[in-house]
């Protein structure tokens, strides 16, 4: 089991601060919104994708995400929808690996689906990746099939082998759900544990029109962890990856369990990330309609000093705080799929 990163020593550079002095030192780059899997909570089954003349280029991507190391961020990490079908997306983990170190850049990583790691795990690594996140939220075949309609989670479990032969740490991601894989979560936490794979839980988030009611979906965290410790021991721990996650050591386990609770128990006074799109467009809290327009500013010409006044003016920008909320019949807190935005 590989230890978590702690947090970085503060820099002289300067630092992207919002209007309620939380320092932005985390970018999640949304490659593509495209993605070889339709999970049940994330998108509908007939998704309607960008056309391409809306996407960045990777060259576009790799100069908005330098204006953003430039401005004092540490820790990017690249998404999708699922990130490794964008054709070429190597290179631009080639190009911002060369900001790792004394460049700005701490750390490069990358949240999956698992289903094209078997081809790209060693490319990663050579390019700097030391840590994965991985989309398995359930290890039944045919359950894993029918939530991600039609994935081959054989697949999926080949591409972590494939991250762990190259030297990748792995920390896994599931997505509670109430009627689908409740039951599955402790086996898949310790299958995860046994495997030297950290995990994470994750409330379901309303977010962009599917195919289903979320009420039926939602699942408490809180509800969880009540389940797991009448069986197991949860030790918290002060530890982080920079991200939202609460980590807890199951004692039986030996490992390390997170709990993303956007809706239970929101994670909003310590926010220190915001979320770039494969469209250019800047969203400063996941949970809010919230939008800057970076694709017009840089396809307008604008030079570095221009493009840092917009970013800067976005990060001032920061809601203090998400406001998800699920109901029956509700409509979505927010209108685009968490593909679009980037997980």
């Amino acid at each position: 089991m590989t230890p978590l990163d702690t947090a970085p020593a503060v820099r002289s550079r300067p630092l992207l601060v919002d209007g309620f002095g939380r320092a932005v030192t985390y970018l999640r780059v949304s490659v593509t919104d495209r993605c070889d899997l339709r999970c049940v909570y994330c998108m509908s089954e007939h998704m309607t994708f960008l056309p391409k003349a809306q996407v960045l280029t990777l060259e576009e991507l790799e100069r908005l995400t330098g204006a953003f190391i430039d401005l004092g961020v540490r820790k990017v990490r690249i998404t999708g929808g699922e990130p490794l079908v964008r054709k070429g997306v190597m290179d631009l983990f080639r190009a911002l690996s060369r900001r790792m170190g004394s460049q700005g850049l701490d750390e490069l990583t990358l949240t999956t689906n698992g289903t094209r790691l078997a081809e790209f795990a060693w490319p990663l690594y050579e390019a700097g990746v030391r840590r994965v996140n991985v989309s398995v939220d359930t290890l039944d075949p045919e359950r894993f099939r029918r939530l991600t309609r039609g994935g081959d989670l054989g697949r999926v479990l080949a591409g972590l082998e494939a991250a762990r032969a190259a030297g990748l740490s792995v920390k896994i991601n599931a997505v509670a759900l109430q009627d689908d894989n409740a039951a599955d979560l402790p086996d898949l936490i310790a299958w995860a544990h046994g495997q030297g794979f950290d995990a994470t839980l994750i409330e379901a988030m309303p977010m962009g029109e599917i195919d289903v009611d979320r009420t039926d979906q939602f699942l408490s965290l809180k509800t969880v962890r009540e389940g797991l410790e009448s069986f197991w021991t949860l030790e918290d721990l002060d530890l982080t990856t920079g991200g939202p996650a609460r980590y807890v050591r199951v004692a039986e386990t030996g490992g390390r369990l997170g709990f993303i609770t956007p809706l239970s128990h929101n994670f909003c006074e310590l926010c220190n990330r915001v979320r770039l799109t494969c469209t250019g467009t800047l969203h400063t809290c996941l949970g809010r309609e919230d939008a800057s327009d970076l694709r017009a500013v840089l396809r307008a010409g604008a030079g570095d000093a221009e493009l840092h006044d917009a970013i800067r003016a976005a990060i001032g920008a920061k809601p203090q705080g998400h406001d998800f909320r699920i109901g029956r019949d509700a409509p979505p807190s927010v209108q685009r799929h968490m593909s679009t935005t980037g997980g």
